[in-house]
């Protein structure tokens, strides 16, 4: 970290010579420089002024702090982990591209003045590594369409049978209740080598493809349920780990039935195994260890491409700011602790690590976390700047969104004055825990972010209020492989990096509006958050059962 050296203009025409002069002379190896005899009187006036003038407010170290984080600042990052995703294929966490995302972060991180600290964890890492593929081969030939028809469990194990759909305990006179596969008893008779079918409900689906695979099965289709419309068509399910051993996908109500006592090949091709990943964390050497200010982005990519949107944007934002606070504002009267989460794509799992540690190891640490902010996509390129709507006025504590922990309205507050004050309007965005905030707010840490939008579409009204298209996805290469440099929105960049340090900045000297005149956290705010989708809050739930 380099400093800016002052000049002090001297008066006289031959000046600026003579103080060259006997800088050169101070500077160069073996010389000597005579002191002006005024020298003492000089340095005692130079002290007084420095005692005398009057020290920046923290209003003014926030506002330098906050002119300072700029978008070529931000890019500079951005271009190098689309480096690092290009080299490596992506940055999703278990790659070598998450490993050297991770050395970059932490790179940059000890030439801005921190000891960054690197906390690893295992967690179930799978890849699709081929397009699976469900045909009927007879009676009737016909190819069923991936994302339509039918959908790859995750977790699936690999494989490329072709088989009798054998049915086990379908019970469709029964539509509302099903337990089929949820009992080793279920498969009593049932045909070794054949493709299980059963239909969802009652338990996980790891434990109907488990049972499935210990009674022979040579692949497993998991239909829908066939009560209502959410429980009928095509879904995405998860075994919820690396338990699946044969090809497992799912399949709507209907399509499930018509295949029962049909030939029918199943093929899928996967990586699926426990794989170890990181979380990075660095924090101010100075300010109050009993009141934390953390804020925290995901450093992991989809295994689909580079995930320069998702999240590079949150994670290059909040380097920068780190950086530049590490330059701006020196002594802070509250500790401030950046982190950069892993396997946010597989679950919240880095952010869950932490937290849950804490939790056992050092809670009285999890405690003196004062409050949480979360920065994920903040660069989309048909953007609409969203504030997580802590409050719960826009989206109620329901189905939608969870409760937000006392002091998060008062996060939500900060940054939609900090917009406003720029003319900029915002929308608010569900507060469901969807992202790394969550396991924060199971904790009762009041927490907030921004957002820029995902898979979701733009309104008209938002297009009239942020510029860009209405009727098309804010991200349209949303955990595609197009996620890549050209795909990201500097303006929105820029704008919601500024807004980062502007908060960082303000609860680094003091979080009263969130906590008043405690410090750290309530436990007994401690609230539910919504189950983790790859949406953001937007898309379709996951489901395990």
């Amino acid at each position: 970290m380099s400093r800016n050296r002052t000049t002090r203009r001297v008066a006289g025409p031959l000046a600026g010579l003579a103080g060259a002069a006997v800088l050169a002379a101070a500077t160069l190896p073996g010389s000597t420089a005579t002191a002006s005899p005024d020298a003492p009187a000089q340095q005692s006036a130079r002290q007084t002024a420095a005692k005398t003038a009057p020290k920046a407010s923290p209003e003014d170290r926030v506002a330098a702090l906050v002119k300072s984080v700029d978008g070529p600042g931000v890019r500079k990052h951005l271009v190098a982990l689309e480096r690092i995703g290009d080299k490596h294929g992506s940055r999703a966490s278990g790659t070598p591209g998450y490993r050297a995302s991770k050395n970059y972060v932490v790179n940059q991180l000890r030439k801005a003045g921190y000891h960054p600290q690197v906390q690893s964890f295992d967690f179930s890492y799978f890849e699709v590594t081929a397009p699976p593929v469900l045909q009927r081969t007879a009676p009737e030939p016909a190819t069923f369409v991936e994302g339509t028809d039918f959908d790859i469990l995750e977790y699936s194990g690999s494989g490329d049978v072709t088989g009798t759909v054998e049915g086990v305990d379908l019970a469709l006179d029964d539509i509302e209740n099903s337990t089929s596969g949820c009992e080793a008893a279920d498969f009593a008779g049932f045909t070794a080598g054949n493709i299980a079918l059963v239909r969802r409900g009652t338990c996980d689906f790891s434990v109907k493809v488990v049972n499935a695979q210990d009674a022979g099965a040579s692949a497993v289709v998991l239909m829908n349920q066939g009560n209502g419309e959410d429980r009928s068509g095509p879904f995405i399910g998860t075994l919820g780990g690396p338990v699946g051993t044969v090809p497992a996908v799912t399949t709507t109500f209907a399509l499930g039935r018509d295949l029962e006592g049909d030939t029918v090949r199943v093929s899928t091709s996967t990586e699926s195994e426990t794989r170890t990943t990181w979380n990075v964390t660095a924090e101010t050497q100075r300010g109050r260890q009993g009141n934390v200010v953390m804020a925290g982005a995901h450093l992991d990519s989809v295994v689909e491409g580079n995930g320069i949107n998702d999240n590079g944007t949150g994670s290059a934002a909040l380097l920068h700011v780190a950086e530049k606070l590490a330059q701006k504002i020196k002594a802070p009267r509250n500790q401030v602790r950046f982190a950069w989460w892993g396997a946010e794509e597989s679950g919240l799992l880095g952010a869950e690590h932490y937290v849950s540690e804490l939790a056992t190891e050092n809670p009285r640490a999890l405690r003196d976390i004062a409050l949480y902010l979360n920065f994920d996509m903040v660069g989309s390129p048909n953007y609409a700047l969203f504030v997580y709507d802590g409050d719960n006025s826009a989206f109620p504590a329901g189905d939608d969104a969870a409760e937000a922990p006392k002091g998060s309205a008062q996060i939500e507050r900060a940054f939609r004055t900090f917009f406003r004050s720029r003319d900029l309007a915002t929308r608010p965005t569900a507060f469901d825990g969807r992202s790394d905030y969550g396991p924060f707010i199971a904790e009762g840490i009041p927490a907030g972010g921004l957002f820029t939008g995902a898979e979701g579409i733009k309104t008209k009204a938002e297009a009239r209020l942020f510029g860009g298209k209405a009727g098309v996805a804010y991200d349209e290469c949303y955990h595609q492989a197009c996620d890549d440099l050209s795909n990201v929105s500097m303006k929105a960049v820029r704008i919601n990096t500024k807004a980062i340090a502007s908060l960082v900045g303000t609860y680094a000297f003091s979080t009263k509006s969130v906590n008043g005149r405690a410090t750290g956290h309530d436990r007994r705010n401690a609230t539910t958050p919504l189950a983790h989708d790859h949406g953001h809050g937007a898309g379709t739930v996951t489901a395990t059962r």
